[in-house]
């Protein structure tokens, strides 16, 4: 009988304590509407420097990635499309499976800051001088 009230208790507890934290969340006054913090144990999250000219080899995330620049320029290129070069601030998404490389322009240091959203890294062959440079093969 005891168990059956403690348990109860707890049930109790546990509604009530769920029903507080969404309705305190939904009462935040740094937000209009509900918003929720949600789980971020799948994202990755690194800053990586680049001298002028250094590159990645090209590769694809499972899940996607975002590259934001913190300092200096970068050049990205997804496979098949036209290589594009982001400057302080600018960020690129490249989608799940979509293979791309990323580095630094050729006269300056980059700064990136890349967030992937879990999964694997596929690592494929160098990025060539004729790809980084936006020669067609």
């Amino acid at each position: 009988m005891k168990r059956a009230a403690a348990l109860s208790l707890l049930a109790f507890a546990l509604v009530a304590a769920s029903y507080w934290t969404g309705h305190a969340q939904q009462d935040d006054p740094r937000f209009t509407g509900k918003s929720d913090t949600m789980d971020a144990k799948d994202l990755g999250i690194g800053r990586r420097s680049f001298e002028p000219g250094a590159r990645s080899a090209w590769h694809s995330h499972d899940t996607g990635q975002l590259i934001f620049v913190e300092q200096g320029r970068a050049r990205t290129q997804k496979k098949g499309q036209t290589m594009k070069e982001l400057a302080l601030g600018d960020s690129d998404y490249t989608g799940p499976n979509v293979v791309h490389w990323h580095g630094a322009t050729p006269g300056d240091r980059l700064v990136q800051v890349a967030i992937s959203f879990g999964g694997e890294i596929k690592w494929l062959q160098k990025t060539t001088d004729d790809e980084y440079n936006g020669k067609a093969r």
